[in-house]
C-alpha cells in the first residue's frame, strides 16, 4: 500500500507544472536563437502612491523573442539605476541588456518604480528604497498571476529572477533577501508604507523569486542574508565611488546609510552556503557596462556573460520558487506529513540545527498565495480549515519544493 502511494504521489507531481522543469536543449537560453524582438511598451502593472501622496502609474516594457511558441518560458524583471531619484523603464542599459536575454529566448522586462526622497538622509533614501522595491514585488506578482489566469506572457512562474542595476540592484536584492518585517530599521515605519509587500498592485500572489541578478548593488545589512537563501549572481567595480564594492557609503557622504556592496555579500554568501557569483571588474568605476565607449561595451558583454552563464544551469532544478541548496540542513531535516493529509498537516525539523522561526507562504498548484503563517516552534500543527483539496507547496527559507496533499 506504501509502494502504491509513494507511486501516486510521483506521478502526481511528474505531471503538476509547477514541478515542471525548463527546456534548456538545442542551445536555448545560451545561443541567440531569436534574432528578433517584440517589445511591448508602456505595460501598466499597478500603481501606488509616489512622493507627493498622488497615485502613479506604474509601467513596464515587456521583452519577448519575437516567434517563440514555448509555453512557459523564465522571466528576468530588471530595475534602472537612478540613486532612487530619476530613470525610467526607456532606460538605454535597460533596453540593451533586456534584449540580449530576450535574444537567447528568455522574456525580459524593465520596469518604472515609484523615484524621489529629500533631503538625502538614511530615514528618506531608506523610504525610497522600500516603495521601489515594493513595485518590484508588484511586478512580480503581476506576472503570477498572469502566469495564474490568462497566461498572456506564457511565463513560467517558477523561474521569476529579480535584476537591476546600482539602485536597481538594491531593489533585487531587497526582493531576495530582505524577507521580514524585523529587518528594517524602526525609524523607517514599515507599516506606514505598506509592509514589505506594500499595495502597489496584485495582492495575493507570492512575490518569492528564483534568484538575484545585482548589478553595482549593496545590502544594507549582511544580517538580511540567512542559509537557505536564492542564488545570486553580482557584477561589480572595485573602483566604484558610488555604491561600495565592499563596505562604506554611497558617494562617500556621512548622511548615507552604511551599506555592504558585493565584495562585502560574497564571504558572507559562502559561509552560509548560499550558491553565489562574483564577477569582479578590477578598477572598474560605477555602472562601467552602461555606455557606448570601447571599455563600456566590453563590460556590458562580460556583464551579459556572467549573467547568461549563472541562470542557465538554474532553469533545470526542480521546484516551486527554487531554493538556494538542495544539501541545506533544514530541507534535509525537515518533515512534512502525513501524505497525503486530511485536517492536520505537521511541519517538524528535527536534528542538531537550532530552530529559527520564519515567516511561511503555502501556495496552491497556480503560484497564488492561500495561507501565510508564521513558523515559530520546532513542530507546527496546521489546519486545514478551508482549503480544498489538491497539491499546495511550501515557500519560505529552507522549504522550497516542499509538498502539502490535501484529500
Amino acid at each position: 500500500m506504501k509502494q502504491l502511494l509513494l507511486a501516486w504521489v510521483a506521478l502526481l507531481l511528474s505531471c503538476c507544472p509547477a514541478f515542471a522543469q525548463i527546456d534548456t536543449t538545442g542551445g536555448r537560453y545560451w545561443q541567440p536563437r531569436f534574432q528578433q524582438v517584440t517589445v511591448t511598451r508602456g505595460v501598466e502593472y499597478g500603481s501606488a502612491p509616489d512622493l507627493t501622496g498622488n497615485t502613479q502609474v506604474l509601467r513596464l516594457n515587456l521583452y519577448e523573442p519575437a516567434g517563440d511558441t514555448v509555453r512557459r518560458r523564465p522571466l528576468i524583471v530588471f530595475a534602472h539605476e537612478g540613486a532612487f531619484l530619476t530613470g525610467n523603464c526607456d532606460d538605454a542599459f535597460m533596453n540593451a541588456i533586456c534584449t540580449r536575454m530576450a535574444q537567447l529566448g528568455y522574456v525580459a522586462a524593465s520596469i518604472d518604480y515609484r523615484v524621489g526622497f529629500f533631503p538625502l538622509d538614511s530615514l528618506n533614501v531608506g523610504q525610497a528604497a522600500v516603495r521601489a522595491t515594493q513595485d518590484m514585488r508588484a511586478v512580480i506578482r503581476f506576472f503570477r498571476r498572469d502566469a495564474a489566469t490568462v497566461r498572456q506572457y506564457r511565463v513560467h512562474p517558477n523561474y521569476i529572477f529579480a535584476a537591476g542595476s546600482s539602485a536597481g540592484g538594491f531593489m533585487a536584492l531587497q526582493v531576495g533577501y530582505l524577507d521580514k518585517p524585523s529587518e528594517v530599521p524602526s525609524y523607517i515605519n514599515l507599516n506606514r508604507l505598506g509592509g514589505l509587500e506594500g499595495n502597489s498592485g496584485n495582492p495575493g500572489y507570492s512575490s518569492r523569486v528564483a534568484g538575484v541578478i545585482n548589478l553595482s548593488g549593496a545590502l544594507g545589512s549582511l544580517s538580511w542574508l540567512e542559509p537557505g537563501n536564492v542564488p545570486l549572481c553580482s557584477v561589480h567595480g572595485t573602483a566604484d565611488a558610488v555604491v561600495p564594492y565592499g563596505v562604506g557609503k554611497a558617494w562617500g557622504f556621512a548622511a548615507s546609510p552604511r551599506l555592504f556592496g558585493s565584495g562585502a555579500i560574497k564571504p558572507q554568501a559562502d559561509a552560509l552556503g548560499i550558491p553565489n557569483v562574483l564577477r569582479t571588474l578590477r578598477n572598474a568605476p560605477h555602472v562601467p557596462y552602461n555606455g557606448s565607449s570601447p571599455s563600456s561595451v566590453a563590460y556590458f558583454d562580460t556583464t551579459y556573460q556572467t549573467v547568461r552563464a549563472f541562470l542557465r544551469p538554474l532553469l533545470r532544478q526542480p521546484g516551486t520558487v527554487l531554493s538556494a541548496a538542495q544539501s541545506n540542513n533544514l530541507v534535509s531535516e525537515l518533515q512534512v506529513y502525513p501524505v497525503p493529509a486530511q485536517q492536520l498537516i505537521v511541519l517538524e525539523a528535527t536534528g542538531q540545527q537550532p530552530f529559527r522561526p520564519r515567516q511561511v507562504e503555502l501556495l496552491d498548484a497556480k503560484g497564488r498565495v492561500v495561507r501565510r503563517f508564521l513558523w515559530d516552534k520546532p513542530r507546527m500543527l496546521i489546519p486545514r480549515d478551508n482549503l480544498p483539496e489538491g497539491t499546495y507547496y511550501l515557500s519560505g527559507e529552507g522549504l522550497q519544493g516542499r509538498t502539502i496533499i490535501l484529500q
